[in-house]
């Protein structure tokens, strides 16, 4: 009866060390896989940003504004050509001391300036890019969209108004699958920093050349 005993008080203690081992492995491990994971899925979702702020670029360029709408801003993508001016030949240093202009050197024959049309698909992100993915936020599931707002604010003491705008990526959408604790911790921490839980680009209250958060 004792043996008996003692083996099962010895597989008991075994079980448990074993139990203790694991737990220990997965409280460092965890936070490492978290982290590694959150790594390669936000060089995604920073590319998608990138090409979302070429494209909202190009289209205040051409508009004057920036748009809040992701139907607006792939539309006009899809339909909208961009100009291209092809350029033959430059200035010389002697025409440049003489004052001679590019506008006046085109009309002599100088040098040649011929303006063409390509689609802007293709002259942002090349004729193959799925532009139809541009909205959605990588990983997210169910699929979410990024967050575009923009306004018009009014800066330095000369009242000067600036158009700005913002698009978000909350970490609740790209990382809700992961270690729900990880993702409490690191959104907690980052609202403490008085910093917005996610990625994004630009700002709404302040003009920063729309910056994006990881840069």
């Amino acid at each position: 009866m004792n043996n008996v005993m003692n083996y099962l008080l010895k597989a008991l203690l075994i079980a448990s060390a074993v139990v203790l081992a694991w737990m220990s492995y997965q409280s460092v491990m965890t936070p490492i896989e978290f982290n590694e994971t959150r790594e390669f899925r936000e060089k995604q979702v920073v590319a998608r940003l990138i090409d979302i702020r070429t494209a909202e670029t190009e289209y205040r360029n051409l508009t004057g504004d920036y748009t809040a709408s992701l139907d607006t801003l792939i539309n006009w993508v899809k339909t909208e050509n961009a100009k291209i001016v092809l350029k033959e030949g430059v200035l010389t240093d002697k025409q440049l001391e003489e004052g001679m202009t590019e506008k006046e050197a085109v009309k002599l024959g100088l040098i040649k300036r011929d303006t063409t049309y390509v689609p802007m698909i293709e002259s942002l992100f090349g004729k193959d890019y799925p532009i139809d993915s541009l909205r959605y936020i990588p990983f997210s599931s169910p699929r979410q969209e990024f967050e575009l707002e923009k306004a018009e604010i009014v800066t330095g003491s000369a009242g000067i108004k600036v158009k700005v705008m913002c698009a978000k990526a909350p970490y609740a959408a790209y990382l809700s699958d992961l270690n729900k604790q990880e993702l409490i911790n690191l959104t907690e921490t980052t609202e403490k920093l008085e910093k917005y839980p996610g990625l994004k680009f630009g700002d709404v209250e302040e003009a920063n050349n729309n910056a994006g958060n990881w840069e």
